[in-house]
């Protein structure tokens, strides 16, 4: 039997939502009870036991965005955030959009609205997380690293908290000779801050309903390098996001270039996680963009720093599941509070930790964490400005899903009818569900997918595994394997044949890896060790039979400057 521990309020996950959300409720009880101990408030003092969980062995190994961030939330929760050392890096100075075709760039004229960065600020996001964790612990929360959410507790239709996993077992799922049993941390609220396609987030949704009556969530599949380039070859401060090659014009995505101060540089590829060839390969179609003349220009003489992926939930308004239920809330990419139209979310992120907060605060008050009293929280988003701000782009990803013109042609109409369109609410499926066949999408091809095109240089482009060193991926090799497969045979019968095993290609780190059996036949090998736990194979997978869990704690990429 593990240690059992209480708190008042859990966070699950250090990410800008629970941070935003863990400071911004420490802030909020200080007050209260200065107003109490002032005879302002006629009300009891509040003594709260605030915790946050991460799995990453540190704050921030485990966090990755561009990252251009909109300091709006940032200036409510810390409005002396400059004179407190912020690390908010470059100020944006100039925004770029460009159309690619295979040799060629052409410069949008005007930039649209939703991505002029005046204002905002390259940043590290792992940096900034660091920081922000800081601000938390010194407002008296307690912040646990290692501590991976493995199981939520429910009692009576009730969520009390959260099992941590296990360490030290291993991979038969037998203990080791440093077993160390998961800590059971009780909780008046949990607030689910796990990031995109959480393990317990998905659980809750799926046990209490959360998605019905709403859109499915879709995804995309952010890849992302940091170099370091050569002096002068661009000026800090620049943004430059694509559209076009290497995509094709059906499938969602395109490139962006960031560079920040000390000459480096984030380059990254978006694809959308609603393609339909079961051949596409995100991390290739990412070296391909690199190697653009518009693009390699930038790199050429310059080196990798580090690699690193992540899916982001790109479904917007339509697809945000309800948000409470008896003693647990969704906040951050967990709920899906991401702005597909802007490409951004962190400041969405934290305006929904500090959301969350606000309704905790209400709920510590009357002691009462029953889903009535929580629905508060899902009133003071509907009230908020970042509801506002995702009303406004409501259809975006949904029209850009049937095709690059069609979806241009549909996301000008949507910013002068107020994200409308020409109809509201766009429909949409699962992203998977959008996969074709081989034999439908590949005509005449039997089997299997057409060889790779071109290798990697070793210099301005990489192989997955070379960027999985890049990623700085590492996990205790003899543990149960975290990728759970709930029928191996569909993999080397049914999918083989049906789709070619896309988990090969989709995944950008090498994980999945079909292996020849001295039969002749196939095997799913799983390299687990490599994850970067980007969560594409939970979301991507045709027939819904791979699911995510965190491995034991510590384990992972470790992004830190990303």
């Amino acid at each position: 039997m593990g240690e059992q521990i209480e708190f008042d309020v859990l966070f699950v996950g250090a990410g800008p939502a629970s941070l935003s959300g863990a400071l911004h409720l420490a802030h909020l009880i200080r007050r209260h009870n200065e107003r109490v101990d002032a005879g302002e408030l006629r009300e009891r003092r509040l003594d709260v036991s605030i915790a946050v969980i991460e799995k990453g062995r540190e704050v921030g190994a485990h966090i990755l965005s561009g990252a251009v961030l909109d300091p709006r939330a940032l200036r409510e929760l810390v409005p002396d955030f400059l004179d407190r050392g912020a690390p908010l890096g470059t100020p944006v100075i100039e925004d770029h959009v460009w159309f690619l075709t295979r040799n060629q760039k052409f410069a949008a004229p005007l930039i649209p609205p939703p991505l002029r960065n005046h204002g905002h600020y390259i940043i590290s996001l792992g940096q900034f997380v660091r920081w922000l964790a800081t601000l938390v612990e010194q407002a008296g929360v307690d912040i646990f690293p290692e501590f991976p959410g493995a199981e939520l507790l429910i009692e009576d239709g009730t969520v009390v908290g959260v099992r941590t996993g296990e360490r030290g077992v291993d991979r038969n799922g037998k203990p080791k000779g440093n077993y160390e049993p998961g800590v059971e941390i009780r909780a008046k609220v949990t607030v689910l801050g796990e990031g995109v396609r959480g393990s317990l987030a998905k659980v809750l949704i799926e046990r209490f309903h959360l998605q019905a009556g709403r859109h499915p969530q879709v995804y995309s599949l952010g890849l992302k390098e940091l170099w370091e380039v050569e002096p002068g070859r661009i000026a800090p401060g620049t943004v430059i996001h694509t559209l076009g090659y290497p995509l094709d014009s059906r499938t969602f995505g395109g490139g962006f270039l960031y560079a920040g101060a000390d000459q480096l540089v984030s380059v990254g590829f978006v694809v959308g996680l609603s393609y339909e060839d079961p051949c596409l390969d995100p991390h290739r179609l990412f070296q391909h963009f690199k190697m653009h003349p518009a693009i390699a220009r930038f790199l050429h003489g310059g080196k990798l720093i580090r690699y690193g992926a992540k899916a982001l939930p790109e479904g917007g308004y339509y697809s945000i599941p309800k948000l409470y239920v008896s003693g647990a809330l969704l906040i951050g990419d967990s709920a899906g509070f991401l702005n597909a139209q802007r490409l951004k979310g962190i400041h969405l992120a934290m305006k929904s930790g500090m959301l969350a907060a606000e309704a905790v605060y209400d709920a510590l008050r009357r002691d009462d964490f029953s889903e009535r009293q929580l629905a508060r929280y899902e009133e003071l988003v509907r009230t908020s400005w970042l509801h506002e701000e995702l009303y406004r782009a409501r259809n975006f990803h949904q029209a850009m899903e049937r095709g690059l013109w069609s979806g241009l042609f549909h996301a000008g109409l949507q910013m002068v009818t107020g994200g409308r369109g020409w109809r509201d609410p766009l429909p949409t499926v699962a992203g998977h569900e959008r996969m074709r066949k081989l034999a439908d999408y590949h005509r005449g091809r039997e089997t299997g997918c057409p060889p790779p095109d071109w290798k990697p240089d070793g210099i301005l482009t990489f192989d997955k595994l070379t960027d999985v060193y890049y990623s700085g991926t590492s996990h205790e090799e003899d543990q149960p394997c975290h990728l759970k497969i709930a029928d191996f045979d569909i993999c080397h019968t049914r999918c083989v044949v049906e789709y070619g095993n896309p988990c090969e290609r989709f995944c950008p780190a090498n994980v999945y890896e079909m292996i020849t059996t001295p039969e002749g036949g196939k095997r799913l090998q799983i390299n687990a060790s490599n994850c970067v736990h980007c969560k594409t194979c939970d979301i991507m997978d045709p027939y819904q039979i791979i699911t995510w869990v965190p491995p034991e704690g510590g384990g992972g990429p470790n992004y830190l400057i990303l």
